[in-house]
């Protein structure tokens, strides 16, 4: 599959599941949330990338940013945020982004960029549209450092969602960002604990796939990567690791 089908299979999943974004404690609440916020509460017009259903948006809004737009690739992303929330919303690729040069003096991307099939385009990006000393607050899933953790990471999510791309590690996003001409201020590894079946339903897979992913998260490789504990053969714990960087371009 070539980038630009990635792309469009990524567009018409998410245009599926907008509510359920909507509805999703994860990207909804957490302190990850309000920390990636007040990193950019100096700003007067910030730009969020892959906004999906509008949770970070509007969190900017809430911190005191006068201007937000909301971008997302997906249409029917930047509906039921502009809808949900009153938004400024504009259906735009993060690769490839519709706006001028030095047009924000903040850019956020929360728990999205393993979608993008070029992420250092992304990062190319977000730096040419910020203006000097803008800031660019980050978060992401974080991949083990080990080789086949991080492989069995990737085959897992991929499994529960087709549009996973790749998940990196912390390091290879600070050296992603340097490349890029930033300077990382500010970075922090946080655990998020999920509810696993929910978790699972949000993308909605088939009986197949959930069957593959209910063995693959009994494996040993689950309980190393994704803190799996199981009761009575019900998953009850299992949570991963994201990465919040702030940088200054």
């Amino acid at each position: 599959m070539d980038d630009l089908e990635r792309k469009r299979l990524t567009t018409a999943s998410f245009g599926e599941l907008a509510d359920a974004y909507l509805d999703s404690d994860v990207h909804r609440t957490g302190a990850d949330l309000e920390l990636l916020a007040s990193w950019c509460d100096d700003a007067t017009c910030a730009l969020d990338i892959a906004c999906g259903a509008g949770h970070t948006a509007v969190a900017l809004t809430e911190a005191g940013v006068s201007t937000v737009v909301a971008a997302d690739a997906t249409s029917a992303m930047v509906e039921t945020a502009t809808e949900t929330f009153d938004l400024v919303g504009t259906v735009a690729d993060a690769e490839r982004l519709p706006f001028a040069d030095d047009a924000f003096d903040a850019v956020t991307c929360r728990i999205a960029a393993h979608h993008f099939p070029t992420p250092n385009a992304f990062v190319r990006e977000v730096a040419r549209v910020l203006a000097p000393g803008g800031i660019f607050a980050f978060e992401d899933n974080v991949a083990p450092n080990d080789e086949q953790l991080a492989d069995f990471f990737d085959q897992f999510e991929r499994l529960r969602d087709p549009c996973h791309g790749e998940a990196f590690s912390v390091a290879q996003w600070h050296d992603r960002f340097r490349e890029a001409g930033f300077t990382v201020d500010e970075s922090a590894t946080v655990r998020k604990e999920l509810e696993y079946e929910s978790w699972v339903d949000r993308t909605n897979p088939d009986e197949e796939r959930r069957e593959e992913l209910n063995e693959l998260v009994r494996r040993p490789e689950a309980k190393t990567v994704y803190g799996v504990t199981v009761e009575d053969g019900v998953v009850r714990g299992f949570g991963n690791e994201k990465v919040l960087i702030r940088a200054t371009k």
